[in-house]
């Protein structure tokens, strides 16, 4: 699928959809979209929609996938698949737009659950292979999971902020499999006929 970059230019590209998508006249005020690590919940955005990685699982619902064809003809290493957990959290310093804004980022997000490879590669060129997409999915975290990022990893008040996953983003390697040519095929056994 995509090589190493691909985990940047996911979270990126869900925050160009949001991006495209934003009319500052439905809102009467200025969105920003920014990618959060943790040190950024300390001085906030004023009004728009963050992006918080949290976690990177191996994706274990799929068989592993083979590696694709290298240039030279060779097999590549197995590609690597992940799912992508972030948070989506809506700022603002009044509730009602804080409400209004994460209304308006689920819908968004429902209505463009496939990133075409076109998209992505708009943004970092040649991350994903044409051919390739990347699926958004609502994510599920249990109250105490969502207590926990935002009390132990974050150090501040709760903010309205909903969980997703990009599913199987396929990490290629650029190392060939290791192994020995096949120099001739046989078929059967050798065996002796004693008479």
């Amino acid at each position: 699928m995509a090589d190493f970059r691909a985990v940047k230019v996911a979270c990126e590209g869900i925050l160009s959809v949001l991006e495209s998508n934003y009319s500052e006249d439905d809102f009467d005020n200025t969105l920003q979209f920014k990618v959060y690590r943790a040190d950024d919940f300390v001085n906030p955005m004023t009004a728009g929609v963050s992006l918080f990685l949290y976690r990177i699982f191996i994706n274990s619902s799929h068989r592993t996938p083979g590696g694709r064809l290298g240039p030279g003809g060779q097999r590549l290493q197995t590609r690597l698949p992940l799912d992508l957990h972030f948070l989506l959290t809506a700022w603002a310093k009044d509730a009602s737009l804080q409400h209004t804004i994460a209304g308006w980022m689920m819908r968004t997000m429902e209505d463009t659950p496939i990133l075409p490879s076109g998209l992505l590669n708009g943004l970092d060129p040649g991350v994903f292979q044409p051919d390739e997409t990347l699926e958004i999915t609502i994510g599920e975290l249990k109250n105490d999971e969502m207590i926990s990022i935002w009390s132990d990893m974050l150090e501040k008040k709760y903010q309205l902020s909903v969980p997703y996953v990009a599913r199987n983003v396929r990490i290629e390697s650029h190392r060939a499999e290791e192994g020995f040519a096949v120099r001739e095929r046989r078929f059967g056994f050798d065996t002796q006929m004693e008479g």
